[in-house]
């Protein structure tokens, strides 16, 4: 089964160490402190989703290429995320656990 961040082009290695770079609780943290607040709207919104995709990127000391990260903002705002959406919030888990 494809999941639907591979169909942005997005490489399942990527996602794989993203996943384990995020069960350090210290990196966890720091990543939903940034996102705490954030409206459906922010995810909506291109300049922030790109800013916050740089912003992770460096917490996670990732290296991303101008296309990786077109791949990430564009699979952002196409999943129309409501942070305050409990079925969302599900959603996403299941989709990267």
């Amino acid at each position: 089964m494809t999941q639907s961040w591979q169909k942005f082009g997005i490489k399942a290695e990527f996602v794989e160490r993203v996943k384990l770079k995020m069960k350090n609780q210290a990196t966890k943290e720091r990543i939903k402190d940034l996102l705490d607040g954030v409206t459906k709207y922010d995810l909506q919104d291109r300049a922030k989703v790109r800013r916050w995709v740089k912003q992770f990127a460096k917490i996670l000391n990732e290296t991303l290429t101008e296309t990786q990260e077109d791949q990430l903002v564009n699979f952002i705002i196409a999943q129309k995320i409501d942070p305050n959406n409990m079925l969302h919030l599900i959603k996403l888990y299941t989709m990267f656990r």
